[in-house]
């Protein structure tokens, strides 16, 4: 399958659920997990790393169409987006996420960690209780500094303008970027609109394919949470706080996301992506499998972590948060 470690099983011991699954681990993506982005318009500020070797300096125009530039877009801006989610899914069950922010942090400003607390928060690493524990899910899956990894490796997400060159098995995307270039005019009249600055951004547009994620260990609720977070994002993507990037006022950052169907196989995931080809009746027929029976084991695992440290706490799906 998809991953480059060793079958392994996952562990749900420290869960106080059952956990069975109706297929063989070997026969599923993990320990990758694989989310399909559609984007029309994504401004992440300095999120963008671009690959321009192949135009000298002297004949390189930044917004003219026929440049194929490929690069990649920062795990950092995507990481945000996607730790959001999270928090959300979370504290809709009743329960506190894990602050992304150290309490005595230098950039804090008056009560507002104090207010964040009273909002659905707990300080960071209060969960753990020094004996090993991961703490809450939250902060087992993405970590912090002075603190072990978290158990998510978020990849940055390669792109390119060629079809052919994105491999979406590895987390790549179709995508083509452009700098844009706006003057900011004075409004006075007697000015007669001379420009004040030049406002410069890098965006991607049309952005087709996946985000790879790789879990470190593989625990049922880790699933659940990532799984649940795609689908809330999914279905809030227009919502100011859910969008990814900046320029949201307009209207970039608005995400289609999925968790694609880590039942599939490497084919069937290229085939997703493949606009000549239709999926088969054996994708299908995998679909149903993990709607029906998978999915439902990682939530029910999720909502056994989260209650075993908040108290009796649902975690409702993404269409009905």
């Amino acid at each position: 399958m998809h991953g480059e470690q060793d079958a392994q099983a996952f562990d749900a011991s420290h869960l106080d659920v059952d956990f069975d699954l109706p297929r063989p681990v070997d026969e599923m993506a993990f320990p990758d997990i694989y989310v399909g982005l559609d984007i029309d318009l994504l401004a992440p500020g300095d999120g963008i790393v671009t690959d321009r070797h192949h135009a000298s300096a002297d004949r390189y125009e930044a917004d003219d169409p026929q440049n194929q530039i490929a690069g990649q877009i920062s795990p950092f801006t995507l990481s945000g987006w996607l730790r959001h989610g999270c928090e959300r899914v979370v504290q809709t069950a009743g329960a506190t996420a894990c602050h992304p922010g150290e309490s005595n942090a230098d950039y804090m400003l008056e009560d507002v960690y104090d207010r964040d607390l009273d909002s659905g928060y707990h300080e960071k690493g209060s969960c753990v209780d020094g004996d090993g524990d991961a703490g809450c899910v939250v902060h087992d899956l993405f970590g912090g500094f002075g603190n072990r990894a978290g158990r998510v490796i978020r990849r940055p997400i390669r792109f390119s303008p060629i079809r052919r060159q994105v491999d979406v098995t590895k987390g790549e995307a179709e995508a083509h970027y452009r700098q844009l270039n706006t003057q900011v005019r004075s409004r006075n009249a007697a000015d007669e609109g001379q420009p004040l600055r030049q406002a410069t951004r890098d965006v991607v547009g049309n952005l087709v394919g996946t985000w790879r994620l790789t879990l470190r260990e593989l625990k049922p609720e880790y699933v659940g949470l990532l799984v649940e977070a795609i689908d809330y994002l999914d279905a809030h993507s227009d919502e100011y706080a859910m969008q990814l990037g900046g320029a949201r006022n307009f209207g970039a950052g608005i995400v289609d996301a999925e968790v694609v169907n880590p039942l599939y196989s490497d084919a069937e995931l290229r085939r997703v992506y493949n606009r000549a080809q239709d999926a088969t009746s054996g994708m299908g027929t995998k679909d149903e499998v993990w709607r029906e029976q998978c999915r439902a084991e990682f939530v029910r695992a999720l909502q056994a972590r989260t209650a075993a440290r908040d108290g009796d706490v649902s975690v409702p799906g993404g269409e009905s948060v």
